[in-house]
């Protein structure tokens, strides 16, 4: 893949050169002589299928977390929110000690410890980090699912947006089975304050257990908000947000 560069930037196939354009710019890449039909039966492809079943299997793991916690991520994800969460997902299938390869995949991988401290921190906006945002320390309770900031003050503790006058502080606790594909989501309560020198200790607790098997989830988002004239607006559409993975048993 080579970028274009100089005044005229081309679109289309050239030579078997494809121009295109992209969010990182217009690039430029040969195209391919092999045949797809070759790739999916020669045995000196082999190893290709392998790897790109393995990918696939990465991929479709990272979308069942993705679907799982939709609502939340609508207001707190990047552009590249998909490529970063499935490389992520490669690495834990890359744990898989047992499967032969081609099948190694991301339900086994992600039991053990490595798997759960790669996925503990994801920030599903990388423009609003967690930790460059929320500076006071937060505990969480894996038997209970309740998340606590005490003694919040956000004038000093939080990275503000210019033109905030409010943030809304929100959890979940996420059961996910990386095998079968089911979910079960439970959000938490909402804490809405006004951007201020007050103290405030936050409690999120979920509204239940989330029922079924798999991988144990916590996440906690901040929102920020505008309030004109009484009405709280989000900035920027979500820009500004910060959800992350908090914790994975």
């Amino acid at each position: 893949m080579a970028r274009q560069t100089g005044l005229i930037k081309l679109k289309g196939t050239l030579d078997n050169v494809s121009f295109y354009k992209t969010k990182d710019g217009n690039l430029a890449r040969m195209k391919t002589s092999v045949d797809a039909k070759r790739i999916a039966s020669d045995p000196a492809f082999e190893r290709t299928r392998e790897n790109g079943a393995e990918f696939g299997s990465s991929a479709s793991s990272g979308k069942v977390l993705r679907d799982a916690i939709r609502p939340m991520m609508q207001n707190a994800s990047d552009s590249r929110v998909v490529s970063r969460l499935t490389k992520i997902m490669t690495q834990i299938k890359n744990l898989d000690a047992t499967s032969v390869r081609g099948a190694r995949n991301v339900g086994v991988g992600i039991v053990t410890p490595t798997a759960k401290a790669l996925l503990k921190g994801f920030n599903f906006n990388k423009e609003a980090i967690l930790g460059s945002i929320l500076y006071n320390p937060f505990a969480v309770d894996v038997a209970t699912g309740v998340i606590t900031v005490n003694g919040l003050v956000p004038i000093n503790e939080v990275a503000i947006p210019q033109g905030a006058t409010h943030m809304t502080l929100r959890g979940s606790w996420t059961k996910v089975d990386f095998t079968t594909g089911e979910s079960n989501v439970q959000e938490t309560n909402e804490i809405n304050l006004p951007i201020d020198a007050t103290s405030t200790d936050v409690v999120l607790t979920p509204v239940a257990i989330p029922a079924g098997a798999g991988t144990d989830l916590y996440m906690l988002m901040i929102e920020f908000f505008q309030q004109v004239n009484g009405v709280q607006y989000t900035l920027k559409n979500g820009a500004y947000n910060s959800l992350s993975i908090v914790e994975v048993q």
